[in-house]
């Protein structure tokens, strides 16, 4: 496994903010999640987070927050938050958290960009 999957990925593309998420979501890896969005959010209009959960196989309650906080943002411009990628023990996890109340989860990320 290259680097490249160990850390936080961004791409930004017609007002839409695909987060390609770590291994793990942790404390620290949500902390740099947290600051990294908030920047590109400041510097672009952003009306749509994706984040691609395909090579996450660990989150834990800071990865739930640091998703609230930025489905927070979202909702206060009319935006939404979406993930795909979710593997069967983050999906758990994510439903557990009621995220999916407020957040759509699709397969691939065609299907999440068309939302």
């Amino acid at each position: 496994m290259s680097m490249e999957a160990a850390k936080l990925t961004y791409e930004v593309k017609n007002h839409s903010m695909v987060v390609h998420l770590p291994k793990e979501l942790d404390h620290h890896n949500s902390q740099n999640l947290k600051q990294e969005t908030e920047q590109i959010m400041d510097e672009t209009y952003i009306n749509q987070i994706i984040f691609d959960f395909s090579n996450t196989n660990f989150m834990d309650s800071s990865g739930i927050g640091a998703l609230l906080g930025r489905y927070k943002r979202m909702s206060a411009v009319g935006g939404k938050v979406v993930v795909y990628g979710v593997n069967e023990r983050v999906k758990r996890l994510l439903n557990l958290s009621g995220i999916y109340k407020i957040v759509k989860q699709y397969e691939t990320k065609e299907q999440a960009m068309k939302g």
